[in-house]
């Protein structure tokens, strides 16, 4: 029994002598090769310990040729993690503190993609969407030669859809619960601001139906001309063409 608990010491002891041994004494790095190092950690999916030692290198080696570098890996390193939030705030520090880096619009598109993965679906508040549009939008502003440029045009398609949607689903509360000029408002909102989501023809539309409920022919018209002119092959486009016929016969009467 004695020797069974002295060879289990044994191992206990040999194997903390050896992870010991095992760990690096970055202290005698220099710049590029202290980089390196982390740089093999992030490649081999050590986030956790990545994290730790590219923010040692930042404070360490602030004015080093690879802090631009380390800086973006951070943050890609938050970003791995889905630590989005985290991820934005690094990245933005790279655009803020060192503009000249060759890698300022990667981080861009990256601080805008951090948001764009926040976005929540449409029901809950919509202040990240409305943020990643921003950023995606800087993005395409200040690098509109940038190969990712049709990407980031695509991703703000899909979060104003969201928006929109937002916007439509509260349209049709209202309308339900019979607080018609808040539904109209919305559906309006809709219809200029999302015009070129997949919600705007359809809120022109169910804004018209709600006028002509209300006897606002005049205010009907109007809208279906508007829809007419952007939406022609529209699916609704018949049915407004014979309400828009018989709502100008009767205006004629």
């Amino acid at each position: 029994m004695a020797n069974r608990k002295n060879i289990l010491f044994g191992i206990i002891v040999l194997s903390f002598i050896f992870g010991c041994s095992s760990s690096i004494d970055t202290s005698k790095f220099n710049a590029e090769e202290y980089y390196n190092y982390i740089i093999k950690l992030y490649n081999d999916e050590d986030y956790e310990k990545a994290i730790t030692e590219f923010q040692s290198f930042l404070l360490q080696y602030s004015g080093s040729s690879f802090n631009g570098n380390a800086q973006y890996y951070l943050a890609m390193t938050y970003s791995k993690r889905n630590q989005h939030l985290l991820a934005a705030y690094e990245f933005s520090k790279l655009i803020r503190n060192i503009p000249a880096s060759p890698l300022v619009p990667d981080a861009q598109f990256m601080l805008a993609e951090s948001y764009a993965q926040l976005s929540p679906a449409y029901p809950l508040d919509q202040a990240y969407t409305k943020k990643a549009i921003e950023e995606f939008q800087a993005f395409i502003d200040f690098f509109p030669s940038n190969p990712k440029v049709e990407e980031a045009e695509k991703e703000i398609k899909a979060l104003n859809e969201r928006l929109a949607q937002k916007e439509f689903e509260s349209a049709v509360i209202y309308e339900k619960m019979e607080i018609e000029k808040a539904a109209l408002k919305y559906y309006s909102n809709v219809a200029e601001v999302y015009h070129d989501t997949k919600y705007a023809p359809l809120a022109i539309y169910k804004k018209v139906m709600l006028e002509v409920k209300k006897g606002m022919n005049n205010e009907a018209l109007a809208d279906i001309s508007i829809f007419l002119n952007r939406y022609s092959d529209n699916s609704y486009a018949a049915e407004l063409k014979e309400i828009e016929s018989k709502l100008t016969s009767t205006a004629k009467k």
